[in-house]
């Protein structure tokens, strides 16, 4: 049975980061450390977002965050956004090869990040409006949002990858 969360029936209240704790005033339950993961992360926005707890098992479900009341609503906002933070990257620095793992120095809307690709043709998603997405070693994701539009370098960079 799916135990659905609803706006009056719940308080949600930040944990540390990306976790969360739900009170259910109607049971007088309180459940700690829950990790926010949208169903449709691509195309749900803020609709039907599962609560997991330390083991990944469901625990309850938003319908939407819509219906939370505010305070509720802000601290899984927040919470998804820590969590689905896509770092954009606006130009790459350096490229080196060792042993087929790549580390691949890059300028982003956060700063510069390193971060290891392991196999380029896999990891390395070309999409038909010259975005790029890239995941890494570690799962972390990015997205060039235009490449043709990176300087030279970088372009001669990320093109063989693609």
């Amino acid at each position: 049975m799916i135990n659905y969360v609803e706006g009056p029936d719940v308080m949600i209240t930040e944990n540390d980061g990306i976790f969360v704790d739900c009170k259910f005033y109607h049971t007088g339950e309180t459940i700690k450390n829950l990790e926010p993961h949208r169903l449709f992360p691509k195309s749900g926005g803020n609709k039907y977002i599962a609560l997991l707890d330390s083991e990944g098992e469901q625990v309850a479900l938003i319908r939407d965050t819509a219906d939370l009341l505010p305070e509720s609503r802000k601290v899984i906002e927040k919470a998804l956004e820590e969590y689905y933070l896509i770092p954009r990257i606006t130009r790459f620095i350096k490229m080196t090869d060792k042993f087929r793992v790549w580390m691949w120095t890059a300028e982003t809307d956060h700063g510069i990040l390193t971060f290891e690709v392991r196999n380029h043709i896999s990891t390395v998603k070309p999409l038909y409006d010259g975005r790029v997405l890239i995941k890494d070693a570690n799962d972390n994701r990015y997205e060039i949002p235009d490449y043709r539009k990176m300087d030279k370098r970088s372009i001669r960079m990320i093109e063989p990858k693609l």
